[in-house]
């Protein structure tokens, strides 16, 4: 579980979603038998993709074969996907009253589910084709994995399982300055505007739709 303040939880389904989706490069965190064979906690750094099985919540990705976390996904333990969004350190400077100290806003989904390794190939062919498109839709002349020689993505695919996590349960943590005084907020957003770091700016932009409309 993630220490999550009421404050600052996110339930809405699909504000989770497009955040996962915004930030699909994830962190898969698995929890092996822990024995003297090196198990235990393992984590990888892997792309995702979402979709929907009928009304389930599917996270897919890969990992290479010789990676130990895939002895992990047997479909039976639960498996954990962070997804971490733009972060910010925020200067109590900014605020109109002290005493305070520094903290740091971020956004933040967890996702939690039983994930179980996949090795057929058609599938990962699938998968390496959804994901390439996805990533070179943004590259002026993509990339296409079809033009690869036969033997060589033969190759390729034999290094690589897929995984799959149905997901059971979303955690979003958007911690982005609520429990401070409401004529705070647009003086930390204004300071986040002023930086040339897109990560201030990103958090500005978050905390900016969060903020009541003006009457």
């Amino acid at each position: 579980m993630v220490y999550l303040p009421p404050a600052f939880a996110e339930t809405r389904s699909e504000v989770l979603i497009e955040h996962i989706e915004r930030h699909d490069f994830g962190l898969l965190v698995s929890h092996g038998a822990g024995d003297s064979s090196g198990g235990g906690l393992i984590a990888s750094q892997i792309p995702f993709l979402v979709e929907r099985r009928g009304g389930q919540l599917v996270l897919r990705g890969h990992l290479a074969r010789a990676n130990p976390q895939v002895a992990d996904l047997d479909g039976g333990g639960e498996a954990l996907a962070i997804f971490a969004g733009p972060h910010a350190y925020i200067s109590p400077s900014w605020y109109a009253a002290g005493p305070a100290v520094p903290t740091w806003n971020y956004a933040s989904v967890h996702a939690y589910g039983a994930a179980c390794a996949i090795g057929d190939p058609e599938w990962l062919l699938g998968l390496l084709h959804r994901l390439s498109e996805r990533h070179e839709a943004r590259e002026p002349v993509p990339w296409r994995m079809r033009d690869l020689p036969d033997s060589y993505l033969g190759s390729m695919l034999n290094d690589i399982v897929g995984i799959e996590i149905a997901v059971t349960r979303l955690e979003g943590k958007f911690k982005l300055s609520q429990n401070r005084p409401a004529a705070d907020r647009p003086r930390i957003i204004a300071a986040l505007d002023r930086r040339e770091d897109a990560g201030s700016r990103d958090v500005a932009r978050l905390m900016r739709q969060r903020e009541p409309a003006a009457e």
